[in-house]
């Protein structure tokens, strides 16, 4: 027993050996994995395409040179860390990259290389799907798809991975973001207070103080414009009031519902892409906001550039314009002439084949009790309340001397925030002080006013996770290189408009459109400054805001003219006018405007003209055009009294 027991304390005493000479052994290991250099490389390249490989570990001795393709490329301190720029790589599929100290290999990595034109597809496939199908949630989600299975890999694993991650990974990201989580509150918050004014009759009275206005077919004309642009806060809401509200107006002075539907459509889309605050306006700086972090030397932000870009958007502002000149002269042409004519001569507001849904566009959510008071300032207190608070967060957040200065450095999610929260609380407080409605009915009118912009704000989530895709994959550098050798600077923002418009006349939403194109054009409009050599200076910027009205325009001009379109069938229902007689009345109108808005704005602004000469000349062509083309319509006989 005395024997064994002393052995026990010795095979104890080598085990605890043999334990330290191991972990002494994998301590060393891993200090030399450590102190061993890395190559930090990005996944997926595209070939032919400049990429960057960083080196982490890497002493500061010199002689490291990478290697890629039997080519060189020195390494550089920049930010802390060695790397090397301006790689590139020449095949597809996994290139190897080496890291050498004179002949010795230091380290070892791998690059996953995609032809260029890949790159494209993911925004391709969501323009071609939405062309097809006339449908824009299947087409961002097929993109995102598509684009994430390139980033994990071109296999039928892949293709379910990238299944995976289009909803675990970018879309979810999208939502995570703190930038986008505010755009979707105030979207949904403005979406509200819209519910809440539209119920109290607060918009109601704003209709019924212009209504009395209205004697004749000039006046009922100029009126219903004028309410267009009075309702700029929310193009649904504003199609639905105004078409609802003016249509006995203009029946009764003879104004056929042809023009009527005109009148709507072309102020709803383009007041509230305008205008300062509206539903509209999160949407499209969140876009903006998305496009621009692809650019990392631009620092201007989202607000900024989305203010800057206003005076640019040639079509929505000549569009206002056009109304009002068809409305004060009287003249028309075209479909639009001879349905003026039947109205004012026969009294037929409606042409004698026309085929309306007169219940289709009643609008109950938005229509106010009738045994209620209709206020005006039930509508405006809370819009003022809004202008206000979103110019006091801006001042109160920015910095600088000049308006501009503070405007631009100001943080306009929150302005935006504060703004939208305010106005809605304005506008329940004067609902249920007042006791228009109960505190059951202000909820149900806030909520029906969520519930009109969940459609709109899908659509963002899905376009900001696609925007994540092509920004991994490097879209808008790879159409920078392609484009920005052989493409002018001043030709992009005349292109992006065609492009733009020709995707929403064919997709039919204005939303889907930019969507798909605001994070990808805006890049390459950057990129093609850069490779002119302009992008350092400020006097060319105005290709970025030139670009992203293009953008907006094209889209509201597509928007216009589509037969598909939400808001022109929206126009057509609240009218109750033919849908096809108001897209053939209308169509040229909008034709010649956006001719008009391109050749003459667009085109020239991109190559240094001024703006502000740009659209009076604009301006001046419109009228002048009208003038030639057009006819003056009679107008109304006075109505017969009862004896004569």
């Amino acid at each position: 027993m005395p024997a064994t027991a002393s052995l026990e304390p010795e095979a104890e005493a080598r085990m605890r050996a043999r334990v330290i000479v191991w972990l002494v052994f994998l301590i060393g290991l891993v200090q030399r994995a450590e102190a061993q250099p890395q190559l930090q490389v990005p996944d997926p390249v595209l070939k032919g395409l400049p990429f960057t490989v960083t080196v982490e570990g890497l002493t500061p001795d010199s002689g490291y040179v990478l290697q890629v393709e039997g080519r060189t490329y020195a390494l550089t301190w920049a930010d802390g860390t060695w790397r090397a720029d301006s790689v590139w790589v020449r095949q597809s599929g996994w290139v190897p990259i080496v890291l050498v100290q004179g002949e010795q290999v230091v380290a070892r990595a791998k690059v996953r290389a995609l032809p260029g034109w890949t790159s494209i597809l993911p925004p391709l496939l969501a323009i071609l799907i939405a062309l097809l199908f006339r449908r824009v949630i299947p087409a961002l989600f097929l993109g995102i798809w598509l684009g994430a299975w390139l980033v994990v890999d071109v296999s039928l694993a892949g293709l379910w991975k990238g299944l995976l991650d289009a909803f675990d990974v970018y879309i979810r990201s999208a939502l995570a973001n703190p930038d986008h989580a505010a755009i979707v509150l105030f979207s949904l918050m403005i979406g509200g207070m819209v519910g809440i004014i539209s119920k109290n009759g607060g918009m109601q009275g704003v209709v019924n103080w212009i209504v009395r206005w209205a004697s004749d077919p000039r006046r009922g004309q100029l009126s219903t414009a004028v309410l267009g642009l009075l309702i700029f806060f929310d193009d649904y809401a504003n199609t639905l009031v105004v078409g609802n509200t003016m249509r006995p107006v203009t029946d009764r002075l003879r104004i056929s519902r042809e023009k009527l539907a005109y009148i709507v459509d072309s102020t709803a889309a383009p007041v509230a892409a305008l205008a300062f605050v509206t539903t509209w306006i999160g949407y499209e700086v969140g876009l903006v906001g998305t496009a621009v972090a692809q650019i990392p030397d631009y620092n201007e932000s989202a607000y900024s550039i989305f203010l800057n870009s206003i005076p640019y958007s040639f079509y929505p502002w000549l569009a206002l314009l056009f109304v009002f000149t068809v409305a004060w002269t009287q003249r028309d042409f075209g479909p639009m002439y001879r349905a003026e004519i039947r109205a004012r001569t026969t009294g037929q507001v409606l042409g004698p084949d026309a085929r309306i849904d007169e219940a289709a566009a009643e609008g109950r959510e938005f229509r106010p009790p009738e045994d209620k008071p209709h206020r005006a300032r039930n509508a405006l207190i809370p819009i003022l309340v809004l202008f206000v608070s979103v110019l006091g967060g801006l001042y109160a957040t920015g910095e600088g001397e000049t308006l501009r200065e503070i405007i631009g450095s100001a943080d306009s999610y929150r302005a935006l925030m504060w703004g939208s929260l305010l106005g809605v609380l304005a506008a329940a407080v004067l609902s249920i002080g007042q006791r228009i409605l109960t505190l059951d009915e202000t909820m149900e009118a806030w909520y029906a006013g969520l519930r009109s912009m969940f459609f709109a704000m899908i659509i963002l989530l899905l376009a900001w996770a696609l925007s994540a895709i092509t920004e991994e994959l490097r879209t808008a550098q790879y159409l920078s290189s392609v484009l920005s050798e052989r493409l002018a600077p001043g030709l992009v923002p005349a292109i992006v408009f065609v492009l733009s418009a020709a995707t929403a006349f064919a997709t039919g939403t204005s939303w889907g459109t930019m969507g798909i194109l605001l994070p990808l054009v805006v890049p390459l409009a950057w990129h093609v400054l850069a490779a002119s050599g302009l992008h350092t200076e400020a006097e060319y910027h105005h290709i970025i805001y030139s670009t992203v009205s293009a953008v907006l325009a094209g889209a509201v001009w597509g928007d216009h003219c589509s037969p598909i379109s939400d808001t022109t069938i929206l126009s057509s229902m609240a009218s109750g006018c033919d849908h096809i007689e108001h897209v053939r009345t209308q169509l040229p109108y909008a034709l010649f405007v956006g001719i008009v808005a391109v050749l003459l704005g667009t085109l020239p602004t991109g190559f240094g003209l001024p703006w502000w000469m740009a659209m009076p000349v604009a301006a001046a062509v419109l009228l002048l055009g009208l003038r030639l083309m057009g006819k003056k319509v009679p107008g109304a006989p006075e109505p017969v009294q009862k004896g004569e």
